[in-house]
């Protein structure tokens, strides 16, 4: 994907004036928020190293992929704190997906924390409904 091709994340914005910097470069992320928009793209693309990376060490798994799922939209439902200048954040999204034929969306509120000047996902909750 070119850099000024619309970023997946669905900001409005090209990929490298939203999630490309950050793609290539974690501390770029100002924000949980952004942070955030970067792991779905890199989803949407493939960065499965970023998605390594960006994971918090205490809580991130072995390997990271999609397994098939295909990314299809990018919806932030909230945000609390994760400016920054705070040290823990927390985003509510949806995230939609299509596997083979079926399409569905993952909801979750995600706690991010910061860490040696840089955001890092930890874990999130399942939101039902």
């Amino acid at each position: 994907m070119r850099s000024s091709e619309l970023c997946p994340c669905g900001s409005g914005r090209s990929l490298g004036r939203c999630c490309g910097p950050v793609l290539d470069d974690p501390k770029t992320a100002a924000t949980a928020e952004s942070l955030m928009r970067s792991r779905y793209s890199a989803h949407v693309l493939g960065r499965w190293n970023h998605l390594y990376v960006t994971w918090h060490p205490r809580t991130r798994p072995e390997l990271v992929d999609d397994d098939g799922l295909v990314w299809t939209g990018l919806e932030v439902v909230r945000t609390e704190d994760g400016r920054p200048g705070d040290r823990t954040g927390v985003v509510e999204y949806v995230a939609s997906f299509r596997f083979g034929k079926k399409r569905d969306a993952l909801h979750e509120t995600a706690r991010f924390q910061r860490r040696a000047g840089r955001w890092f996902y930890v874990d999130g909750d399942l939101v039902e409904g």
